[in-house]
């Protein structure tokens, strides 16, 4: 995908998580749903947020939809949705990077250079644990079913 060339429209769908840092993986696993389904003019990609490669990924995209996990105290399994492209996402959602420069900088720093895809969408799903270990928690694993419909729906509005 990255440096990829397309003739037609497309959603680009970027799942972000650790496999092995149990609730951060969420955004994998909605990647490794959508992967499953057929869908023209769909490319999904797992990715582990690091700021440029995301910006890199999405380079030519028109429209992206990201999914990773997030952190603020609600309630495990909680789906937070953010138009990036007409406000900007809360940054203390997403610190639960491995890296100093996360989903919502990057975000920043794209739209600072003019680099931003014409339509992005950002999922946030409220994790439970974070600690070593695979495998989500009963809460957020629940939620990845129902990110999926939704993006699934975001692909149907996106007229392509």
């Amino acid at each position: 995908m990255k440096g990829k060339k397309w003739d037609d429209p497309f959603v680009f769908i970027i799942g972000i998580g650790n496999a092995y840092r149990s609730d951060d993986a969420v955004g994998l696993h909605v990647a490794q749903c959508l992967k499953k389904q057929a869908h023209d003019h769909v490319y999904v990609l797992e990715e582990s947020g690091e700021g440029l490669s995301l910006m890199e990924s999405w380079k030519d995209a028109d429209t992206v939809i990201l999914i990773d996990a997030v952190y603020s105290g609600a309630r495990p399994g909680t789906i937070l949705r953010f138009d990036a492209r007409d406000q900007p996402i809360p940054s203390n959602l997403f610190h639960y990077s491995t890296h100093a420069f996360g989903v919502a900088e990057t975000i920043e720093l794209a739209r600072a250079l003019n680099q931003l895809p014409n339509r992005l969408i950002v999922y946030g799903i409220e994790g439970k644990c974070f600690e070593a270990g695979a495998g989500l928690s009963v809460e957020v694993d629940k939620a990845v079913q129902e990110v999926t419909i939704r993006v699934q729906q975001d692909i149907r509005n996106s007229g392509i």
